[in-house]
C-alpha cells in the first residue's frame, strides 16, 4: 500500500469513512468511494436554473432539496415549520426531503462514502463530522458566494454585511469560509434564579466566592456543580478554556488553535485546570461521569443541581421539562485570580451551530438559497421564536418577547461589552485533539489526574497532531 493510500486512510478515518472490504485482498476505500480524489478534485456542478437578483444562485424551480438537521437542543421545528416552508413558498414546485437525526456522522458517513450526499446539513452534536477533514477531501462547498450574495431584506447589501462581526471568520478553513455558524451562542454557568432567591444565595464573581457558595449548597443536600461526563465533557472543557483565556488573555486560545509549542502547558491553562479540578473533586459526585446531558439537566430542573455549564440553547432544550417556579439564569465563569487579564464580566459569545453544504450535492444552488433565506430577518426572527436562541443576523431579535433565559443572556452580553472571550477553532480543525480533550477533561474533573498531568497529556496530543503530516494545518491570527 502506498503512502498516499495510507494518508487517505488516515483522512477518511478522521471523517469517519474508513471501511474495509471483507474477504481476501481487502483494502481501504478507493478514491471513487467518496466521489472524488480529495481537495484537488473540482466539486461537481449541480444543475442550475436562470439567475436573477431574486434567485442569485440559479435554483431550479422544480428541483429536490434534501435537508439533514441535527435534532438536539434546537429541535427541528425551525426547519420543518419555518425555513423549509420559506423555501417552498419561493419555489412552489420544489420537493423538500427532510431528515432529522441525533447521529449526524453515523447517518451520513455511508452516504459520503458512496457519493450520495444531501444538499444542506446541520453538522452538530456529539456525533458531528470533522469539517476540516471534509474540506481537505473536497467535500465542502465554499460559502463565499453565499456571503457575497445580495441580502434577502436589502439587495443593496451583501449577506455578510447583515451579520454580527466575526460570524464569517468562525467558519474559515484554510482561510476560506466553509461553515455557516448561525446561532449566537453565549456560554456560562446556568442556575435557577428562583432557588437562589429563596435561599438568599448570591451568584459568585470569583472562585473563592464560588467555593464558599458551593459549601453552603452542599450543606443543603444539593449537588453544587455538575456536567454530564458520558456524552458532554466538552461542556466542561469550554469552561476550562474560557477561564484560561480570562486569566491570560485571548492569545492563550489562539496559541492552542495554532498548535504553538507549550500552548497547553502555559501557566493560564494550568491555573484554570487546577481551579476547575478543585470544584470537581469537592463538589461533583463521581456518578455524573456516567450520565448524559439531559439527565443532569433534569436533575437541575428538579432542584438537585445548582450550577450547570452550558450554552444558550439550554433553556429551549429543556422547555418541556421546566417545572413551575423554575427560572433560568446565567453568569460568566468566575474569575480565577485577582490578576486575571479579563474581568469577571468577560463572556464567550460566538457564532456557533455549524451548517455545511456538500460540494457534491445534487442541488448546491438550492442549499445556498436555503442558507440565504435562513439569514433573512424573517428566517432569523422566526428561529429565535421557535428555539429561544439568538442568531448572527444583526437586529433580528428586536421587538421579540423573550424568555427569562434569553433575557438573562442579553444582560450578560450587555455587561460584557467588548470583553469577549474568543472562539476556539481546534474543535473543528483537529478532531483527534478534541476527542482527546474530552477524555482528559473527565479524567481531570473526576480526580484521576492532576492539572499538571492534564496539561502534559494535552500538550503531547497537540504535538503529535502537529507532527502528523497527513493532517492539514490551520492558522489564525486573532
Amino acid at each position: 500500500m502506498s503512502n498516499a493510500d495510507l494518508n487517505r486512510r488516515q483522512m477518511l478515518r478522521r471523517i469517519g469513512m474508513t471501511a474495509l472490504v471483507a474477504g481476501p485482498g481487502a483494502g481501504v476505500l478507493s478514491a471513487c468511494a467518496t466521489g472524488g480524489g480529495g481537495n484537488d478534485a473540482a466539486p461537481s456542478q449541480a444543475p442550475k436554473g436562470a439567475t436573477s437578483p431574486q434567485n442569485p444562485f440559479g435554483v431550479k424551480a422544480d428541483g429536490t432539496l434534501e435537508v439533514v438537521i441535527f435534532k438536539g437542543g434546537l429541535g427541528d421545528d425551525y426547519a420543518t415549520q419555518l425555513h423549509e416552508p420559506m423555501f417552498k413558498k419561493k419555489f412552489p414546485q420544489a420537493n423538500i426531503k427532510h431528515v432529522a437525526t441525533q447521529q449526524i456522522a453515523q447517518t451520513l458517513q455511508p452516504r459520503f462514502a458512496s457519493g450520495d450526499v444531501p444538499d444542506f446539513i446541520a453538522n452538530s452534536g456529539t456525533d458531528l463530522m470533522d469539517n476540516a477533514a471534509l474540506q481537505t477531501e473536497g467535500q465542502l462547498l465554499e460559502l463565499t458566494p453565499l456571503f457575497d450574495a445580495p441580502s434577502v431584506d436589502d439587495p443593496s447589501k451583501k449577506v455578510r454585511d447583515t451579520l454580527l462581526p466575526g460570524t464569517v471568520e468562525t467558519g474559515l478553513i484554510q482561510g476560506k469560509p466553509y461553515v455557516l455558524n448561525y446561532v449566537s451562542v453565549t456560554y456560562g454557568l446556568w442556575y435557577d434564579v428562583k432557588l437562589f432567591e429563596k435561599e438568599g444565595w448570591t451568584p459568585p464573581k470569583n472562585f473563592d466566592e464560588f467555593k464558599a457558595l458551593c459549601d453552603k449548597i452542599k450543606a443543603k443536600g444539593i449537588t453544587p456543580y455538575a456536567y454530564a461526563g458520558k456524552n458532554a465533557s466538552y461542556y466542561q472543557y469550554w469552561m476550562i478554556l474560557i477561564s484560561a483565556a480570562k486569566i491570560g488573555g485571548n492569545e492563550v486560545l489562539v496559541n492552542i488553535d495554532n498548535l504553538a509549542d507549550g500552548a497547553w502547558t502555559a501557566e493560564p491553562v494550568k491555573q484554570a485546570a487546577a481551579a476547575w479540578a478543585e470544584i470537581g473533586k469537592a463538589y461533583m459526585p463521581k456518578s455524573m461521569e456516567g450520565l448524559i446531558h439531559t439527565e443532569v439537566q433534569t436533575q437541575q430542573n428538579q432542584g438537585k443541581v445548582a450550577f450547570y455549564p452550558s450554552g444558550s440553547w439550554l433553556e429551549n432544550e429543556q422547555k418541556k421539562e421546566i417545572p413551575s417556579g423554575f427560572e433560568y439564569g446565567i453568569i460568566p465563569t468566575p474569575s480565577v485570580t485577582s490578576a486575571d487579564k479579563m474581568p469577571f464580566e468577560a463572556t464567550r459569545t460566538v457564532a456557533g451551530e455549524g451548517y455545511i453544504i456538500p460540494a457534491k450535492g445534487k442541488n448546491t444552488p438550492g442549499g445556498l438559497e436555503y442558507a440565504r433565506l435562513m439569514l433573512s430577518k424573517e428566517g432569523a426572527k422566526g428561529f429565535t421564536e421557535k428555539t429561544g436562541n439568538l442568531t448572527v443576523v444583526a437586529g433580528a431579535a428586536e421587538g421579540l418577547s423573550l424568555s427569562p433565559g434569553t433575557k438573562a443572556v442579553l444582560e450578560v452580553q450587555k455587561a460584557a461589552g467588548q470583553n469577549n472571550v474568543t472562539f476556539s477553532s481546534f474543535e473543528g480543525w483537529y478532531k483527534e485533539l478534541e476527542t482527546e480533550l474530552r477524555k482528559q477533561t473527565n479524567a481531570l474533573m473526576f480526580g484521576r489526574i492532576s492539572a499538571d498531568e492534564f496539561c502534559a497529556k494535552m500538550q503531547a496530543k497537540a504535538d503529535a497532531v502537529k507532527k502528523d503530516s497527513s493532517i492539514t494545518k490551520q492558522n489564525r491570527t486573532a
